[in-house]
C-alpha cells in the first residue's frame, strides 16, 4: 500500500471515540477496535464531562458511551453533546439493560444500545452500521422492550386501534388496521420486512408501503420507535 492509499483509507475510516469508566475496560475497547479495518480510534474518555469535552475537539463520527458513570453520566452527557454536535452519532455500549436506561437513551437521541458481551466483529459491524443512520439494539434488549414475544403475540382483532394520545402531529386522528397491527408486531419481533411479507404471504414492496405509511402518520422515524410505540400501545 502506498502512502497516499494508506492515507486515504485514514480519511476515510470512521472516527471512533471510546467512553468507559473503568479504564480496564476502556483499553480494552480500543485495543479491540483499533485493529478493525475502517475504524479509527482518535481518542477514549473516563466519564460524561471528558467525553463532552472530548467531543467538541475531536469531532468523532461515532462515540461509543457507556451508562453509568461519574461526573456525568451517560445518558445527559449524550444530550449535551446531541444538543452540540446534531450529527454525531452515539451508539451506547453497557452492561446495564435496565428498560429505563434503555428509553432514556433512545429518547435522547442514542442511535442504539448495546450490551458489553457482544462479539468485537458485531460491535464493529454496529458501528458502521449506524454511522449510516441504522438504529442498533442488541438482542437482548429487544427481548426486554417487548418480551415476552413470538407464540405469546395476541391475535388481532377486528376493531381498529387507536393510537396513543401523547403523540403530536396527525397521529391523534390514525387508526390502525388489523393488517398494520399485524406488522407492528413482526416488527417489534425484530422481523426484516422479507420476513413480515412471507408470515403475512404479500409482497416485500406492499410490507415497505405499509411501514412508510405507518411511519409518517404515526410520526415514528424508525424501526426502534415502531417497537417502542406497539409496546406502548399494548399490542404485544
Amino acid at each position: 500500500m502506498t502512502i497516499g492509499e494508506s492515507e486515504k483509507r485514514e480519511r476515510d475510516a470512521i472516527r471512533v471515540l471510546v467512553v468507559d469508566d473503568q479504564q480496564l475496560v476502556r483499553d480494552g475497547i480500543v485495543s479491540l477496535l483499533r485493529v478493525q479495518a475502517g475504524l479509527t480510534i482518535v481518542g477514549a474518555a473516563g466519564n460524561g464531562q471528558e467525553a463532552l469535552d472530548q467531543a467538541l475537539t475531536l469531532r468523532p463520527d461515532v462515540i461509543l458511551m457507556d451508562v453509568r458513570m461519574p461526573v456525568i453520566d451517560g445518558v445527559t452527557a449524550t444530550a449535551q453533546i446531541l444538543k452540540q454536535l446534531p450529527d454525531c452519532c452515539i451508539l451506547m455500549l453497557t452492561t446495564f439493560d435496565d428498560d429505563a436506561y434503555v428509553r432514556d437513551a433512545l429518547r435522547t437521541g442514542a442511535r442504539g444500545y448495546l450490551l458489553k458481551d457482544m462479539p468485537v466483529a458485531d460491535l464493529a459491524k454496529a458501528i458502521f452500521a449506524a454511522s449510516r443512520g441504522v438504529y442498533q439494539l442488541d438482542a437482548a434488549v429487544i427481548e426486554r422492550i417487548v418480551a415476552p414475544v413470538g407464540a405469546t403475540i395476541k391475535p388481532t382483532t377486528e376493531q381498529p386501534l387507536a393510537p396513543s394520545p401523547t403523540r403530536t402531529g396527525s397521529v391523534t386522528e390514525a387508526r390502525l388496521t388489523r393488517r398494520e397491527q399485524e406488522i407492528l408486531r413482526l416488527v417489534a419481533t425484530g422481523a426484516t420486512n422479507r420476513e413480515v411479507a412471507e408470515r403475512l404471504v404479500i409482497s416485500e414492496g406492499t410490507v415497505k408501503n405499509h411501514l412508510a405509511n405507518l411511519f409518517s402518520r404515526l410520526g415514528l422515524r424508525d424501526r426502534t420507535q415502531a417497537v417502542l410505540y406497539t409496546r406502548e400501545q399494548g399490542l404485544l
